[in-house]
């Protein structure tokens, strides 16, 4: 019996349902969330601002969901599309970690999401439609800046709330792996006026994220 290629509509069906679901769906992780010693307890302020924090994080993690959407879309080679189909399903982890999170602390995600998740689908695209090392180069970079993005908001978390440290911990670790196979991959490093164009639109979605 012959295989269905599957057409530009299908592939297109195919491509909705994924951002439907990353926005509308509970994920669900492959790993259990970090869990750290017992004997959590917050001030109100401590949860206040875990809940502004990991709100941040949970809509990065929707980013991230939508960049390697984007990039796997106009991946030219084969491998380079595995990696981003990978290091997206591991990403998918960290999504659920951060609601999950939030949920225990009675918090919401961002509304502002949806536009996260399109704008950040769109770059991704673009990423890899200039070719696989830059797309690669884009990840690598990417990963560099969420890595310094995460270890600023485990100086800026209570020592108290070990269960968002635990969480951001694991995912510090994750990123640097990714960053790390990206550039081994053969990515090449990116122009500064792009390098400061990610860090502005980061700056941008983590400041709106973080009152909405």
């Amino acid at each position: 019996m012959s295989t269905r290629r599957l057409g530009v509509q299908d592939r297109l069906i195919g491509e909705i349902d994924k951002i439907i679901k990353t926005l509308t769906l509970p994920p669900r992780a492959s790993r259990d969330v970090p869990h750290p010693p017992p004997g959590e307890v917050l001030a109100e302020a401590e949860r206040a601002e875990s809940v502004r924090l990991m709100r941040v994080n949970h809509a990065g993690e929707v980013a991230a969901q939508a960049l390697y959407q984007g990039q796997a879309l106009t991946a030219r080679d084969p491998k380079v599309k595995s990696a981003m189909h990978e290091a997206a399903a591991e990403e998918i982890d960290h999504l659920a970690w951060c609601e999950e999170r939030l949920k225990e602390l009675k918090g919401r995600p961002s509304l502002l999401n949806p536009l996260w998740y399109l704008g950040s689908l769109s770059l991704g695209a673009l990423a890899g439609a200039l070719g696989d090392r830059a797309s690669l180069g884009f990840i690598a970079e990417t990963e560099k800046q969420v890595e310094s993005h995460l270890r600023d908001h485990l100086e800026r978390l209570s020592p108290r709330d070990r269960r968002s440290r635990a969480i951001l911990t694991q995912m510090t670790h994750d990123e640097m792996k990714h960053g790390a196979k990206a550039a081994s991959m053969g990515g090449k490093p990116l122009p500064f006026p792009i390098t400061w164009a990610m860090r502005a639109t980061s700056r941008l979605m983590t400041r709106g994220s973080y009152w909405i």
